[in-house]
């Protein structure tokens, strides 16, 4: 069964923006000759790697709720250039919208169980995936989502 990983997305205010985010590494990797892959650096790497990989994903938390979630496709250990041990988080460039949930912050990354995985928007709440994020957000947050 597939584990998962959640992180705060710090910086943005919404899932356009992290898209729009995304979207502008893709292109600066495009132009540079590189992977058309996404990574985030972390300093800690995690010990379940073969679970994470099994299907897991990134879910990240923007503003407060868990928003939406990238799918893992590599966990890639490295030293930088100041000896620092850290690693690459591998992920498909594509963000899925997930059930919204009121997540507090926290530092680092935390594994997140399948079974305590949010639903993606979309998978039998179509109504919900084609509201606004702003709106998504203030419902969830009431509880009526």
């Amino acid at each position: 069964m597939a584990l998962h990983l959640i992180k705060l997305c710090v910086g943005a205010e919404s899932i356009r923006d992290l898209e729009e985010w995304i979207e502008e590494r893709m292109r600066e990797r495009r132009r540079q000759k590189l992977p058309q892959e996404q990574l985030h650096t972390t300093r800690m790497v995690p010990k379940r790697v073969e679970e994470l990989l099994d299907g897991g994903s990134l879910y990240w938390v923007i503003k407060g709720q868990l928003a939406c979630r990238q799918r893992l496709v590599a966990i890639r250990p490295f030293t930088d250039g100041e000896g620092i041990s850290r690693c690459h988080l591998v992920m498909e460039p594509v963000v899925v919208p997930v059930s919204p949930r009121p997540y507090r912050p926290f530092q680092g990354w935390r594994y997140l169980t399948a079974k305590d995985a949010p639903p993606d928007l979309g998978d039998g709440s179509a109504s919900a995936a084609e509201m606004p994020e702003e709106l998504r957000r203030e419902l969830a947050s009431l509880g009526l989502l």
